[in-house]
Parts: structure tokens; sequence; C-alpha cells
């Protein structure tokens, strides 16, 4: 079920009123929210249901022996089971045809031929997502950080918990298991938050994202077909697009929650206003990288191994983040990239001869923030080329190919055609994206929230109806089923 669907307008306000109807009672009110959630989940397929229950079973079962054992060597063989069990549906359902396509291949090199087939695998939706989030609670409990809960049905729908199943955030047990056992009350200014924040998510995803869509899939689908300026607007829409698209669930999914008294953590924090690609990844899918911190780069061994050691842990830490996202070399080097760049700047604050620092890379002051932050732009949106490329000659191509070509200007209605959409499109999509980028501006400097809800009641609404419009008139629903999310592939 999408969040932008016709069947979730029906669906969850009936869970609202029946979730208000029961919140007063722990057990009622945690039976209807698994039920829901399974009903949103099983709306895609109802067979990987029973994945997500083993999942739920197996690692409620380890939480519980784990807390009992006593010997270390017990310890590592209940961990070792949830992690078989979870990192083996995660490899078997996204990874195996990409192994047995890597194995062939590499054979392929060395002049040798097989013939292996294809596995008829089907992804489940949300899979990478419910297996990080159950995996942190087996591991927080081997590590002592938390004890295990004994209540089965309140742990099972903390991983089902539907707002957030699908695409996140990713939230700790620590964190999201606990509001399973209070008792909410209805609060006016948390629903009302949290309906705001629902509509400011389908603005980001059916005005631009979707609408970026459009252009984006004529390109890079094609890539052939296009050249200079078209891949260079193809590339920069694509960054608002994977931007909104996802922070857009990431905002449809904390303000469902927040209607009903849930508290989920903030995804993303203006990214595209970061002076480094340390700090993007402090601001891009926080539930992901600090998920990463504390489960990969930590164990590796973090920075307290010497300098060479911590650029090996960084970089080992992107490539596998990259290998999450997809099971495909662009996905890789996607990663690796960022890895490099990660790299290189931790070595810009290290090493105090380089020509890094000579050209000022060390030290950020108000004189060159912008040109940092627009430099950070652009490393990130060259990343990008490899992460919706569909393979890599077409990434190398693009790469080779991005300019500016003279006929063209921004809005020139021959230039709109060519990439699928009217220039009247094309200037929507940009007047938003401007609209968007000044919000985070205002909200980053000043809480935009702080002041909305300083305004009368009359400015309020104004601000409400004016939205849903916008929505109702420049929203993009799509012929039949609308647009999924980007991240459902992940």
């Amino acid at each position: 079920m999408l969040f932008n669907s016709f069947e979730f307008a029906i669906f969850f306000p009936i869970v609202f009123v029946l979730y208000w109807l029961t919140a007063a009672h722990k057990t009622p009110r945690n039976v209807l929210l698994l039920l829901a959630s399974y009903l949103f989940y099983g709306w895609w397929d109802w067979r990987f249901l029973l994945l997500i229950m083993i999942s739920s079973l197996v690692d409620f079962w380890v939480g519980q022996r784990l807390h009992k054992a006593k010997e270390e060597r017990k310890r590592k063989q209940y961990l070792g089971i949830s992690l078989l069990v979870n990192l083996g549906f995660l490899v078997y359902f996204k990874y195996a045809n990409f192994f047995i396509e890597t194995f062939v291949d590499t054979f392929r090199l060395f002049g040798s031929e097989f013939d292996v087939a294809r596995l008829n695998v089907i992804l489940p939706v949300g899979i990478s997502f419910y297996t990080f989030q159950t995996l942190s609670y087996t591991i927080d409990i081997y590590r002592k950080k938390i004890a295990p809960t004994k209540d089965w049905l309140a742990f099972f729908t903390f991983v089902a918990f539907f707002p957030q199943l699908v695409a996140g955030p990713i939230e700790r047990a620590s964190h999201l298991l606990p509001q399973f056992f209070r008792t909410h009350k209805f609060e006016y200014k948390l629903v009302r938050s949290g309906l705001l924040l629902i509509a400011f998510g389908l603005f980001k995803k059916m005005v631009i994202a979707d609408r970026a869509a459009v252009v984006v899939n004529n390109v890079f689908n094609n890539v052939h077909d296009h050249a200079g300026v078209d891949y260079t607007i193809a590339t920069l829409l694509f960054a608002f697009q994977i931007y909104c698209d996802f922070s857009g669930y990431s905002d449809i999914a904390i303000g469902t929650a927040r209607t009903m008294g849930f508290d989920l953590m903030k995804n993303f924090n203006a990214p595209y206003f970061s002076k480094s690609i340390t700090e993007f990844w402090r601001r891009w899918h926080i539930s992901l990288s600090t998920w990463f911190r504390d489960y990969v780069y930590i164990p590796l061994g973090g920075s307290r191994k010497g300098k060479q050691r911590t650029y090996f842990n960084l970089f080992a830490v992107f490539l596998i983040s990259g290998l999450w996202h997809g099971a495909a070399m662009t996905f890789i080097i996607w990663g690796a990239v960022h890895g490099l760049l990660i790299v290189l700047e931790k070595a810009s604050t290290t090493v105090k001869s380089s020509v890094l620092p000579r050209l000022g890379f060390h030290k950020q002051t108000t004189s060159n923030s912008l040109f940092f932050t627009l430099l950070t732009f652009i490393a990130v949106c060259f990343a990008w080329i490899f992460f919706r490329a569909n393979s890599l000659a077409d990434a190398m191509d693009i790469i080779n190919g991005l300019g500016y070509n003279n006929y063209a200007l921004l809005f020139d209605p021959a230039l709109a055609m060519g990439l699928g959409v009217t220039a009247v499109d094309l200037r929507v999509l940009f007047l938003f994206i401007v609209v968007l980028l000044a919000y985070e501006v205002y909200d980053l400097k000043f809480g935009f929230m702080t002041f909305f809800n300083k305004q009368s009641v009359i400015f309020r609404w104004s601000a409400y109806v004016i939205l849903l419009l916008i929505l109702v008139v420049f929203g993009m629903y799509g012929s039949g089923q609308p647009p999924e999310f980007i991240y459902f592939q992940f």
C-alpha cells in the first residue's frame, strides 16, 4: 500500500479512529496496530508476511536467550542465529542473482564459461529496512545496552509498525519499542503537526519528485537519445527527485506516527546545504548512517586503530552502504565515490602539510561556506549519476556528455519537449524546488514551525488550504497505480 494511493487515504483514517478508540488499553491497541501493519505490508504480496513473522519470532526468541545466557560462547551462538536468519533472507532475496552474475562474469574474464541460470526471486518490499531494525535489537541485547522485552505482541508490532516499515526511518528498539507500552493521550497539537507533515511529504513526493521523475526517466532510460544539457538537467533533477521522494516518505511516516502519539527519529536535515561530504551524511538518511556507524564502523575499529585503519574502515562502510542500496556495480561505485571523498576529507584534517590543507579544505569560514556548499552539492550530484544509471556504460556516457548546448535555454519549449515535459511543467518544477530550498534556509536559521505556530488561526488555515490546492492542482497522480517511492526497491 502506497502513502500516495487512494487505498491509504481510506486505510489510514479508519486505523486512526480505531486507534484512538483503543489507545487507553495497551493490548487491544497493539493488536490493532499489528493487524493494520500486516494488512499494510501484505497489500503488496501477502506471501512475504511470513518472512517478517519469522524474523520477528527468531529475534524475540534470541533476545530472551541472550539475556539469560552467561557463557560468552553461548551468547555468540544466539547472536549468530539472529544474524544467519536475517542476513540469510536479505542475501538470498536481494543479492543471490548479483552474486551468480558476478561469479559467471569473473570466470568469463579468464576464458571460462559457466551457464548458471538466474533465480526467479522477487525482492520483498522493505526487507533491507526491517532487517536492520530487528538486527539492532538483538545486537544491543548482546552488547547489554538494552534488556529484551517479554511482550511478544509489542515486539512484533515494533518490527512491523506500518508508518516506517517499508522505507524507514530505521528505528532502534531503545527509542521506539518502549512507546508501545505507554498510554498515549490524544493531543490536538500533535495531530495537527502530524497531518501538516504528511501534507508536506506528499508535496515533496507528488509535486516535485514525481514531476522530476518524468525528465529523469526520459533521459536515464534513453541515454543515447540525449546529450549535453539534457544530461546536466536530468542529473540535477535526479538529486531533487531522490531527496524529495525519500524525505517525503520519511515526512509522511513521521507525521503518520505522530498523529497516533508515536515519535520517530528525524531522517533528513537539509542535506544539500552541507559544506562537506561528512556533513552530508550527518544530514542524509540519518537513521541508516548512524546504523552503519554503530553496527559496522565502530565494530571494525572506528578511528581507534590509527589513521590507515580509520581510512580503511570508512571506505569499507561506504562500500557496504552502496551494496545495501542495490545489487549492482553502479551502487557499489556510488558508495566507493562517497567513501573516497570521506577519506580525503578525513585526511585533510589530520595531515598538516598536504596539498588539501593548503587549498583550504581543512578549514571552513563564513566567506567560503557558499563555495564548500556548492562543491559538496556538485560532488553529490556526480555520485548520483552512478546511483541512477541503468549500467556503468550509461553512467560513463552521461559523465562524458555533461555539458550545455548553445541552442538550449533552460525554459526553451524545444528543450522541454526533448526532456519529455512541457516548458510550463519545467518552470513549475524549478519554482517549487526554489520554494523548498527557501523553506529549508529559513527552517535552518529560525525554525519554521516556531514561526508558523505563532501565527493567527486565519494565517495557518490559509496555509493549509494553499498547500492542499497545490497538491490538487500540481500533484502528479499517474495513470492507475500512483508512482512508487524510489526506496521501495531497496
